[in-house]
C-alpha cells in the first residue's frame, strides 16, 4: 500500500458523513426557527432516522474500507507472502508461486466489509426518503369533517404545509445516495491503485499465465516423446524377430513330439494287426481255441490302449496348437 496516502480512518468516516450532517443541521435549524425553513416534527424525526441508518452504512463504504486495509498493510503483505510460499511451484531451475494476487486481495478486501450492504445502499436511501415522505404526509393529514369554509381552508393550508415539509425526506434520501456513490467510486479507485501496486511489487515472484501455458505445452510434448520412444522400443524389429524365433522353436518342439507319437502309434497298430492275423489263423485251424480266445482278448485290450494313447496325443497336439 502507499504510505503517502495514509490518513486516519476516522477522518474518512467524518468526510463521508460531513455533508449529510450539514443537511441534518439545516433541518434542525428550520425546525427551531433559526432559519426560514419550516420543518415539522415528524419530518425531522424521519430524516434523523434515515441519517442514523446512513451512519451505520458508512463502515461498509469502499472509501472507508480502503483506509482500514491500508492500516493493515503489514499484516496484508505478511499474509500475501505466506500465500506465495504455500503455492510455490518449481519449473526447471526457477521457483515461483501460482497464486493470483488479484483474487487474494479481493478476498482480503471482502473481509473488511459486507458487500451486500454496499450494493443495496445506492437504492436503499432514496427508497427510505420516499417512504418517509408518504409517512409524513399520512401523519400530517388533517380532518376534513368540518362544516364552515374558513376551517376547511385552514385545514387545506395545514395539509399543503405538511406535504411541503414531507418532501424533505425524499430530497435527503436522494442526496445520501449521491454522496454514497461518490465516495464508493473514490474508494474503489484507490483499491484498484493499491492492487496494481502490489501486483507490480510481487510480479517477479508469480508465474504468469503465458509461462504456465508454455510449461504445460512442454509437458505435453515431453509426454508424447516418451510415448513414441516406448512404442519404438516395444515394437522394434529385434523384439519381433526374437518373438518369432521363440514361437518357431516351440512349434518345432511340438511338431517333433507329435511325429514321434504318431510313429509309435503306427508301430503298435501294425503289431496288433499281425497278432490279430495269427489269432485268426489259429481259430480257423481249431488249434487251442481257449488260447486263441485269450489272445483275442489281449489283442483287443492292446488295441483299446493304443486308441487311448492316440486320443491323448491328438489332445496334446490341439492344446499346443492353441498356445502358439
Amino acid at each position: 500500500m502507499k504510505n503517502r496516502d495514509y490518513t486516519p480512518c476516522f477522518v474518512n468516516y467524518v468526510a463521508i458523513a460531513f455533508l449529510p450532517t450539514l443537511f441534518l443541521i439545516g433541518v434542525v435549524s428550520g425546525y427551531l426557527g433559526v432559519i426560514g425553513l419550516k420543518v415539522e416534527l415528524h419530518s425531522l424525526t424521519i430524516i434523523s432516522l434515515i441519517y442514523t441508518i446512513f451512519l451505520f452504512f458508512i463502515k461498509h463504504n469502499a472509501n472507508y474500507v480502503v483506509c482500514k486495509m491500508r492500516n493493515e498493510n503489514i499484516a496484508l503483505q505478511k499474509s500475501l507472502r505466506k500465500a506465495i510460499y504455500d503455492n510455490s511451484l518449481t519449473i526447471g531451475d526457477s521457483t515461483k508461486s501460482t497464486i493470483v494476487i488479484e483474487d487474494f486481495i479481493n478476498d482480503y478486501y471482502k473481509s473488511f466489509r459486507n458487500d451486500n450492504f454496499a450494493v443495496v445502499a445506492t437504492s436503499l436511501f432514496p427508497m427510505l426518503g420516499i417512504l418517509g415522505t408518504f409517512t409524513a404526509i399520512a401523519i400530517s393529514m388533517p380532518d376534513f369533517s368540518i362544516d364552515d369554509m374558513g376551517s376547511l381552508d385552514k385545514q387545506i393550508s395545514i395539509l399543503l404545509s405538511g406535504i411541503g415539509t414531507a418532501f424533505y425526506a425524499s430530497i435527503f434520501g436522494i442526496f445520501l445516495s449521491i454522496v454514497w456513490i461518490y465516495f464508493e467510486k473514490r474508494g474503489l479507485s484507490k483499491f484498484d491503485g493499491d492492487k496494481l501496486h502490489l501486483e507490480s511489487l510481487y510480479k517477479e515472484y508469480i508465474w504468469s499465465d503465458s509461462e504456465l501455458k508454455k510449461h504445460e505445452h512442454m509437458q505435453y510434448n515431453l509426454r508424447d516423446e516418451r510415448l513414441v520412444t516406448l512404442l519404438k522400443e516395444t515394437f522394434s524389429l529385434d523384439f519381433i524377430e526374437k518373438l518369432n524365433d521363440r514361437h518357431m522353436e516351440n512349434f518345432k518342439i511340438v511338431m517333433g513330439e507329435t511325429n514321434r507319437n504318431f510313429t509309435n502309434i503306427s508301430t503298435h497298430m501294425r503289431l496288433v494287426l499281425e497278432e490279430l492275423k495269427e489269432t485268426m489263423k489259429s481259430v480257423n485251424s481249431a488249434e487251442n481255441a481257449l488260447e486263441a480266445n485269450d489272445r483275442i482278448e489281449r489283442n483287443i485290450q492292446k488295441f483299446i490302449d493304443v486308441t487311448d494313447r492316440l486320443q491323448k496325443s491328438l489332445d496334446r497336439f490341439e492344446s499346443n496348437r492353441y498356445r502358439l
